[in-house]
């Protein structure tokens, strides 16, 4: 999948489970066979115009800006299936040291980053 088809927001199919993520760096149950090396997932998201006056009337009222919240939780899942298509593509069936980096590019415009190492991993010991 492309990372065009990310941003439109379609669905993801991975053959990376998302229970062989850890953000340990070992598996409980399993023993790593081979490092595969660094996997990211990349988003770049702006907040829309709407979106900004809705977030900023939510702020009015205090709590939960519930606009900004679903638009980082969106933006955290696609980066996340990039990571794990990434992975799968390099064969491996598991990923560790799992973690997600953000920063803002420019006013309103951020950057989602999640990354790990990714491995193929046996049952055992």
């Amino acid at each position: 999948m492309s990372t065009s088809s990310a941003a439109a927001g379609t669905s993801y199919s991975s053959a990376v489970p998302h229970n062989m993520v850890t953000t340990a760096f070992t598996l409980d149950g399993y023993r790593i066979v081979r490092n595969l090396g660094l996997v990211r997932g990349i988003i770049v998201r702006s907040r829309s115009i709407l979106g900004t006056i809705g977030a900023g009337l939510q702020t009015l009222v205090g709590g939960n800006i519930t606009l900004l919240t679903n638009l980082c939780e969106k933006t955290r899942e696609h980066a996340f299936e990039l990571m794990l298509q990434h992975a799968a593509e390099l064969g491996a069936n598991a990923v560790i040291g799992m973690r997600y980096d953000a920063t803002e590019v420019m006013q309103g415009v951020t950057e989602v980053l999640a990354y790990g190492t990714a491995v193929y991993v046996e049952r055992g010991n």
